[in-house]
């Protein structure tokens, strides 16, 4: 049998999207997944949701108390059993393909880690950016500079390198769990495939311009431990980078 994949999801107030996430899911042609979703207290009726569908493999925990997305997640690794990590927000998309192409191209080229293509949609899930590519071999070098990977679209080992989990206290976590990661391998491998679909929703934490380059800066300084010259450094570049990725209009 192929490797059980740990699917990540941390949920809140999702119920608007929750139906088209789980669908992309249940989609899979890889069978061999369970699903570890943490429900972050929602006021809406995002939970009801999800209990209507019955298949054992998704296993969904509602936390007592609101806690953040870092925290969600890191209930559901603490929970996680497979060998394979995947992560999916829960107003995210997946191609019925991608833990298939996903495990099979890990396994290939004996990867680590593996990140691919994934498009950048409206909230009704239309391409408005064009399609972010997994154009390079991922380094912590390089990840100081951007931020090239995201949860929707990357995937990484167990047996190979463990389970790392995000530090709560960060409001860029997946920058932060990412760099750890890659401080232990020495590179994340690109897919040069589009497998997902990344909603830009603009009431989401990460679409916010407040504080973000602050957020960033401290990555750098408090983090990775860096002196102030050095994350002022890395912290313009993540900017600059930021823009650049931003910037590529879809036409």
């Amino acid at each position: 049998m192929k490797d059980l994949v740990s699917i990540i999801t941390p949920c809140y107030n999702s119920a608007e999207f929750m139906e088209e996430t789980i669908q992309s899911v249940l989609n899979q042609t890889y069978e061999n997944w369970e699903w570890l979703i943490t429900d972050d207290l929602s006021t809406d009726h995002t939970v009801e949701i999800i209990r209507t569908y019955n298949d054992p493999r998704i296993k969904l925990h509602v936390l007592e108390k609101n806690g953040g997305a870092g925290n969600a997640r890191n209930n559901s690794l603490e929970r996680a059993t497979g060998r394979y990590i995947s992560f999916l927000d829960s107003d995210d998309f997946w191609y019925p393909e991608y833990l298939e192409t996903m495990v099979d191209y890990m396994e290939e080229h004996q990867a680590e880690l593996v990140y691919c293509n994934y498009s950048r949609c409206n909230e009704q899930l239309q391409p408005v950016l064009k399609d972010f590519i997994a154009d390079k071999v991922v380094t912590f070098s390089n990840l100081l500079k951007t931020c090239r990977l995201a949860p929707v679209s990357t995937m990484y080992d167990t047996k190979r390198v463990g389970k790392f989990l995000f530090p709560v206290k960060s409001k860029r976590e997946d920058h932060v769990m990412w760099l750890n990661l890659l401080k232990v391998i020495p590179q994340g491998m690109p897919l040069k495939k589009t497998l997902a679909k990344y909603r830009m929703r603009e009431n989401s934490v990460s679409r916010k311009k407040k504080n973000i380059i602050k957020d960033q800066y401290l990555v750098y300084k408090d983090f990775m431990g860096f002196s102030t010259m050095k994350s002022l450094y890395y912290t313009a570049n993540w900017a600059l980078n930021g823009f650049m990725k931003y910037s590529k209009i879809f036409n």
